[in-house]
């Protein structure tokens, strides 16, 4: 198999070719590895590669679940593997090791995706973009270099609209997974909380906000891996309603009546978005249309967005002095805070000042706009929004070195439709419907209701069925 053949197929397809003898895991792995070094790093998309190492794993691999035994990378996001240490984006925490594989990990290992390298993050996942300063520099956008390739999951957007894996790891607390599908072209949903297992070290990420993922070039590869990852591990404080049989099995299957689809048209704040993306929305809701679904043009649900950002920030910042206590305890801090970016410092000294009741409060809003949404949303099976407001922004924008309130404010215009869905634990994806005329891609977001995943991808199907962006891709890996 060459790298163009490669390049032509998603995860399911390749899988199909391991189960049937035509290709070996070596063979893909090797080709994986080749892309990693070509494609991949010139982007600065990974960190902690095992390269050596996966060849030798995948020489003697067994086909194993539904993938067989996929190249595959996880983020850089502290999802403990015994195999790939994590640096979390930061100087402070460079290539920490574990001594046990998270039940996520098992998860995908057992669906028969090979993790060979990490891909990378901003510091502690905090950011909208990636580029962290532990990295050497950013991870830059394929589709223009000058831009940000979103964040937290970065690294991964980019590896996967280049081609190095059909499938990467990715989480979401605040839309780091719908943001960089967006920025990068690719298809990136965030589960409803609960439905995947977060343990057995946590049972939640900042609050409820944040769950795990993946980002993918095919709704169907997205369709797979969930069918092979999801459902509560022992002792989860969450779980998700039902599942059906199969996400992927689904796809296919015409919906039994014309969807109703809210399009928000009013933000929140009067924040102005680019007009690239609501044509993106508008192009969205021509092909519901046309897919025979009803779209109506309504505002959005009254929400209190500021205090909303402020319960935010207090949530955030009280993560980051959890994680950063946990490994400086009893460290002077003169001997690690420069180890640390302007914005993160702040925030850890920021969430020193927070009481309880300035955490309780903060909880209190994000179950508040659950019930604002579920109310909102009745009538509706679909909300539809841009993914961002803006276009990708240029590296540098969002600076880490502003304070971490004045940082976090500049995040929350750039990302108004995301964050409140960590809020409300809703499932939502980015769809790379669009691309401007200077061919930089702009993801529209569909919302679904809670536990309502194979909505959302059943609708995303359609859209890709009609749109069919993975020829897209090629531009890329033929440099036109």
């Amino acid at each position: 198999m060459s790298p163009a053949d490669y390049d032509g197929l998603d995860g399911v397809a390749l899988a199909s070719l391991l189960r049937s003898g035509e290709i070996s895991p070596f063979e893909l792995m090797s080709i994986a590895v080749k892309l990693a070094e070509e494609r991949a790093m010139p982007f600065n998309a990974l960190c902690c590669q095992r390269f050596e190492e996966s060849l030798k794993i995948a020489k003697k691999a067994q086909l194993t679940g539904p993938f067989g035994a996929l190249p595959f990378l996880l983020k850089d996001s502290g999802l403990p593997s015994r195999r790939l240490p994590s640096s979390m984006g930061s100087r402070l925490f460079r290539d920490t090791p574990f001594s046990f594989d998270s039940t996520l990990v098992e998860r995908f290992e057992a669906a028969g995706l090979l993790g060979f390298a990490r891909t990378t993050v901003p510091e502690l996942c905090m950011a909208p973009t990636t580029e962290a300063v532990v990295y050497g520099g950013p991870t830059l956008n394929p589709w223009d270099p000058t831009r940000s390739s979103g964040g937290s999951s970065g690294g991964a957007a980019v590896a996967v609209a280049l081609g190095v894996v059909p499938i990467a790891h990715g989480s979401d607390g605040g839309g780091s997974i719908r943001i960089p599908a967006s920025c990068c072209g690719v298809f990136g949903l965030k589960p409803s909380r609960g439905l995947l297992p977060m343990g057995p070290a946590r049972g939640e990420g900042w609050g409820g906000l944040a769950t795990d993922g993946v980002l993918t070039r095919t709704v169907r590869d997205t369709a797979a891996v969930l069918d092979a990852i999801t459902g509560a591990d022992p002792g989860a404080p969450y779980a998700a309603p039902a599942t059906p049989a199969s996400y992927l099995a689904n796809l296919d299957t015409p919906f039994d009546r014309p969807l109703r689809v809210a399009k928000w048209v009013s933000p929140w704040n009067d924040i102005i978005v680019d007009p690239d993306c609501l044509a993106a929305v508008d192009m969205a809701a021509r092909l519901l249309r046309q897919n025979g679904h009803e779209v109506v043009d309504v505002k959005a649900p009254e929400i209190d967005f500021d205090a909303f950002v402020d319960a935010l920030i207090k949530v955030v910042a009280s993560n980051a002095v959890v994680s950063v206590d946990t490994l400086v305890s009893g460290k002077r801090i003169d001997h690690w805070e420069r180890l640390l970016e302007p914005a993160i410092l702040d925030a850890y000294h920021f969430g020193k000042t927070l009481y309880a009741t300035d955490y309780v409060a903060a909880i209190a809003r994000f179950h508040q706009i659950s019930r604002v949404m579920e109310q909102y949303m009745r009538g509706f099976d679909l909300v539809l929004t841009p993914t961002l407001t803006q276009l990708p922004v240029k590296l540098g924008t969002l600076s880490m070195n502003d304070d971490f309130r004045t940082f976090r404010l500049k995040a929350a215009r750039y990302t108004l439709f995301l964050a409140i869905i960590n809020a409300s634990g809703q499932p939502a994806a980015s769809v790379p419907l669009y691309w401007n005329a200077q061919g930089i891609p702009v993801g529209i977001q569909l919302i679904g209701h809670f536990g309502a995943e194979d909505t959302i991808l059943r609708a995303s199907a359609e859209l890709e069925r009609t749109s069919s962006w993975f020829k897209r891709y090629f531009q890329l890996s033929s440099g036109d």
